[in-house]
């Protein structure tokens, strides 16, 4: 059953503090998508038990024939936090209930150019890499990408079920695998920082590490398990924490902590005593079938299984288990909450990279402060195929003022200069939406500080604008996105038919607006030649 209305995300959208605009990043085939949907079975979309059966975000054709993520998916998730949860949380919010605009990415480099378009109109990243392949090439072009346009990132070490069920690491080699993966992604991140930013390096003790299985659901943070055991330990949840990553021992014998390996066999360290061991010892239980046992080890973890669940055998027993003891949707929200910025906290140190014009005028200050008082500054980084033949929504982050339905708005191209009347037109919006995946809801305006959908501007925006007030003429443009791939990779294309060569034209035409980085031109021969990132790109469906 889905938890929330349209009309309780609108209301969600004033409360700038309680916003979390997100992306999920990561190399190819890392397991974004499954995460993704975890977190949408999480906020109520669809059930927990269709996870993995639905396609939750896309439901393509084409991804289904490649098997990986061709286009960004955005859907809204409305997600409400216990007063126990928040007691460590720092910042400032207006209540418990959360709204997460969320961007899912394809990881493959023909398509980095999507990525780049959903990290324009988000404030955090969650950065997703394989436990086994660690940091791959796209992985550090992501989070370039991402730095570059001033995403704070949050990391979660994926697949950690293969250290379990396919490998049989133990306990030791697996903390060192996390720990490389970890380090190397904290390199590239090094690489990149931005002043402004200030450290972007994530640490597990801190919180904005999650360790995930994607495709069985579950994951954890340090901060989960401290809080387990600072009661048993008698001891503060910080201290904790601390103690379950680096160079820390326990010795079970002695009951003592120390800062090197004893060489007793009680005595491990700190992570593979607490996190990793207890997580073996439910997995192996439930695929060896012991439930006596198992039933026994999960009232002491105060974990009640439904009648039906306790039915279940070996995988389907384990997959579920652990979805209800460690849910991954959980886990993960909670950790963009605590650790990626609020609209108006991000957009302070954004408006810079953002806005062309002057950084003291009215339209800056407005991006700065996330004024829905403020002069309508919109940016529409990518347009979708919409169901109806031929038309586009206007995918956009608004970053100051309110865009609504009917509004009249100026709408300046990429190639537009001010004072100029090039790549200039003043149309109204039919409608604005908010992008809930497979299916769209309409509200009737969207504040700043928020992702939406528009319908009604296709024919004026080629691929991306900026839009503003009727009455703005002063304003400025927000910056173009800077691509990290460029369309090198070029074909030929021509009709078997002759007659059919005005469905050619039309077909490109839509082509180079769904795609941010594909190019179609003309020769002057007459042959029309199709441009994009790779060859990828252009494999038919």
């Amino acid at each position: 059953m889905v938890k929330f209305t349209a009309e309780e995300l609108r209301s969600m959208m004033d409360r700038k503090h309680n916003i979390r605009n997100t992306s999920v990043i990561a190399h190819v085939n890392h397991g974004k998508s499954a995460l993704t949907d975890s977190l949408v079975a999480a906020a109520g979309i669809v059930a927990q038990e269709a996870v993995g059966d639905v396609p939750v975000m896309d439901a393509k054709a084409d991804k289904a024939e490649r098997g990986v993520t061709i286009k960004s998916t955005g859907v809204s998730l409305y997600y409400q936090m216990s007063d126990d949860s928040l007691k460590n949380y720092k910042g400032e919010r207006q209540g418990n209930e959360y709204l997460i605009n969320l961007v899912d990415t394809p990881g493959h480099v023909d398509f980095s150019s999507e990525v780049t378009a959903a990290l324009r109109i988000t404030d955090g990243a969650l950065v997703v890499v394989d436990c086994v392949e660690g940091v791959c090439v796209q992985t550090e072009t992501v989070l370039r990408q991402a730095l570059g346009e001033r995403i704070r990132p949050v990391l979660t070490v994926n697949k950690i079920d293969r250290c379990f069920l396919e490998l049989d690491v133990d306990g030791e080699e697996a903390y060192q695998t996390f720990r490389r993966v970890i380090e190397d992604a904290n390199v590239v991140m090094a690489t990149y920082e931005d002043p402004l930013l200030g450290d972007v390096q994530v640490y597990p003790e801190k919180g904005t590490v999650a360790f995930s299985a994607g495709l069985h659901r579950w994951a954890f943070t340090l901060p989960n398990f401290a809080k387990m055991y600072a009661e048993k330990f008698n001891l503060d949840e910080s201290k904790m924490v601390e103690r379950l990553w680096g160079e820390n021992f326990f010795d079970t014998a002695t009951k003592k902590w120390t800062t090197k390996n004893t060489g007793s066999a009680t005595c491990k360290r700190g992570f593979v005593q607490f996190c990793y061991e207890p997580i073996k010892k439910i997995i192996n239980t439930c695929m060896n079938d012991q439930k006596d046992k198992l039933w026994s080890m999960l009232g002491k973890l105060r974990i009640d299984m439904k009648s039906g669940e306790k039915e279940l055998m070996r995988k389907a027993l384990m997959k579920r288990v652990m979805q209800t003891w460690l849910p991954a949707g959980d886990v993960l929200l909670e950790m963009m909450i605590f650790h990626l910025p609020s609209p108006s906290k991000a957009q302070k140190y954004r408006v810079e990279n953002l806005y062309q014009g002057p950084l003291d005028d009215i339209y800056a200050n407005a991006i700065r402060n996330c004024d829905p008082e403020g002069p309508l500054m919109l940016y529409v980084s990518k347009m979708i195929p919409a169901s109806d033949k031929g038309r586009f929504f206007a995918l956009g982050r608004v970053f100051s003022g309110i865009v609504s339905t009917s509004l009249k708005v100026r709408i300046m191209g990429p190639n537009y200069v001010p004072g100029e009347k090039k790549d200039l037109y003043v149309k109204s919006v039919q409608r604005t939406v908010i992008w809930m995946g497979k299916k769209q809801e309409t509200v009737e305006d969207v504040p700043c500080g928020n992702t939406v959908v528009m319908v009604g501007l296709d024919r004026f925006i080629t691929k991306n604008a900026t839009l503003t007030n009727e009455k703005e003429v002063v304003a400025h443009a927000i910056r173009a996105m800077k691509f990290t791939v460029s369309p090198d990779v070029c074909i030929s294309v021509q009709c078997k038919v002759a007659s059919d060569l005005p469905k050619l034209v039309e077909g490109l035409r839509h082509l180079a607006k769904s795609d941010p980085m594909v190019v179609c031109t003309i020769e002057e021969s007459g042959e029309h030649i199709v441009a994009c990132a790779g060859e990828f790109t252009l494999r038919p469906v």
